[in-house]
């Protein structure tokens, strides 16, 4: 399959690197985590620097230059393109916190790697100058590899969540690795490579500046957009996650149609009085049908991020509508993507189940990222509806 649909230098060296992430796709998932081959490939390839300011040394490329690199490395490894999209976002969010954090993070170290976990697993406690932050935080996604973690939850004080226009005050705390501890906990189905182990923090202090509102990122204040004023950091939260965990799933099932069209394409089928699989108008059939959810979903979730980038670029804000509709075809991207590669799954033969057989691998991988709170769709579904009747829908992360 022709990957490219973008040109630029940092995609034609991931395309240079795909053979040697197909070859250790096994170790990955062997090893619980990605190799640490693997993350000094990637950071070679300048993956990380695609969202990371341009005065910290990065690109601060327009945003679907990420999606199609995180796209590429998840056709032939899901692990690594699930890490590749975490991994590849957060320089975008640190961008948007107070200069002196991001001083404190690329001022240090402009490879720095970092890991997260948004749920509200912990808690900050508001103490004088900052947080007093203690929780523990599951699912980091290769936590191992990470110089620093953005970790969610609530203010407290009192004993209660402080309140911002009658909500909760929720946001991400920026905590180093010499102050968390990892609990090595992640052995899985699938996403094994993932290396999603458990963030520990005991009360540890975050200074206010490593402190960044999810309110402030919804209505526009955060304060790193006073220095970082390229337009990608004006792109909304609630596209820009959830994209980057859909894409590692669109490219699963470029992976899985490439693999099922090769194997069927060598495969005789003896039960059938010898015909070739090729041959089979079912085969043909599935591959025809289910290639056209797989490119609808990538045209859809790369047009809506070209199409909120030009209105930002045009000097508009993005709407609600705009970002309401990317949000739901997020979801169904995903949808559509898992159920193609189930439909390869279900006809590849029985050789497919064998271990270390790469289309099995997907098709693990790409359901156990479905299981995302990011991928919920009925709850989008839902939000859409009710604001399209006019009613008052809880806007989840648009």
């Amino acid at each position: 399959m022709a990957h490219g649909v973008f040109d630029h230098e940092v995609l034609e060296a991931i395309d240079k690197l795909l053979p040697t992430l197909r070859e250790r796709a096994q170790e990955t998932e062997d090893l619980r985590r990605m190799p640490d081959e693997t993350v000094a490939d990637l950071q070679a390839t300048g993956l990380f620097k695609l969202t990371q300011p341009t005065q910290w040394g990065g690109y601060a490329a327009e945003p679907v230059i990420i999606y199609d690199a995180i796209r590429r490395i998840s056709s032939a490894c899901g692990s690594t393109g699930w890490i590749a999209g975490v991994f590849g976002i957060h320089p975008w969010h640190l961008a948007l916190f107070d200069q002196q954090a991001q001083h404190e993070v690329w001022g240090e170290n402009r490879e720095a790697l970092i890991c997260s976990s948004y749920a509200p697993m912990g808690a900050g406690l508001k103490v004088e100058g900052g947080f007093r932050v203690s929780g523990a935080w599951r699912y980091s996604s290769g936590c191992d590899h990470a110089q620093w973690a953005l970790l969610g939850g609530p203010v407290l004080e009192d004993g209660g969540p402080i309140m911002v226009e009658g909500k909760p005050q929720f946001g991400s705390f920026l905590i180093p690795k010499s102050e968390f501890t990892i609990d090595r906990v992640w052995d899985t189905f699938g996403l094994a490579g993932s290396g999603s182990n458990t963030v520990l923090v005991q009360d540890v202090f975050v200074p206010e500046h490593r402190f960044l509102s999810f309110h402030d990122m919804n209505d526009g204040t955060m304060p790193g957009v006073r220095v970082n004023t390229e337009p990608v950091y004006r792109m909304p939260w609630g596209t820009i996650l959830p994209t980057a965990l859909s894409t590692p799933v669109l490219g699963m099932a470029e992976g899985a149609r490439d693999i099922y069209v090769e194997y069927q394409r060598e495969r005789w089928r003896a039960a059938f009085a010898g015909e070739q699989a090729k041959q089979d108008p079912y085969i043909t059939e599935r591959v025809g049908r289910v290639s056209s959810d797989i490119d609808a979903s990538r045209r859809q979730l790369f047009g809506h991020i070209a199409e909120e980038y030009a209105t930002l670029l045009a000097g508009d804000e993005v709407s609600i509508e705009t970002r309401l509709d990317a949000r739901r075809d997020q979801v169904r991207a995903t949808q559509r993507n898992v159920a193609a590669i189930d439909v390869f799954m279900e006809s590849a033969g029985a050789a497919a189940l064998a271990k270390g057989t790469p289309l099995q691998r997907l098709f693990r991988d790409a359901h156990a990222a479905r299981v995302h709170a990011t991928h919920e769709a009925e709850k989008v579904y839902d939000m859409y509806g009710k604001y399209k009747f006019g009613l008052d829908p809880e806007l989840i992360m648009v």
